[in-house]
């Protein structure tokens, strides 16, 4: 396949509707609610039910961007409660506990400002590691002492 013909299947993709003929089979796009998967931090979450459209002949499935940020919401969300880590809003509400910014909190911990953006975003989940900082930072008061005096950082 040339890379013509993968950028026309691409946007193919993409532009797919309801009732369109399926561009792997030539089989018809039909609604569905059928489960999918995403890995997480190297785990695959199984089970994710979005409503999108499937070929009713081949099974291939297609995803609007709407579609695709439920799917990695649902796996976010399945991964924290799973493994028992904050979420997206608990980030958020101890940074501002602490009463710092992204960037200040980002020092600290010493990461990249975008990797405190990404969790308080749900775009991006923390490890088992760092969720356990964040706990400690949260529930111990002389830890987060610590942090926020550490001049190392």
């Amino acid at each position: 396949m040339t890379k013509a013909d993968e950028k026309r299947q691409a946007g193919s993709r993409r532009d797919a509707r309801l009732g369109d003929p399926c561009i792997a089979c030539g089989g018809r796009m039909a609604r569905s609610r059928k489960s999918t998967s995403l890995p997480v931090n190297g785990e695959e979450m199984k089970g994710l039910r979005v409503l999108h459209i499937r070929c009713t002949r081949c099974g291939e499935a297609m995803y609007s961007i709407e579609e695709s940020r439920q799917i990695r919401e649902l796996a976010f969300d399945k991964y924290r409660q799973r493994y028992g880590l904050m979420t997206a809003d608990e980030i958020r509400t101890l940074r501002e506990r602490l009463q710092m910014s992204q960037r200040c909190l980002a020092e600290h911990l010493r990461l990249g400002e975008a990797t405190i953006a990404r969790w308080e975003s749900n775009r991006n989940v923390q490890t088992a590691a760092m969720d356990l900082l964040l706990k400690l930072i949260r529930d111990v008061p002389a830890a987060a002492k610590y942090v926020e005096n550490d001049k190392a950082a």
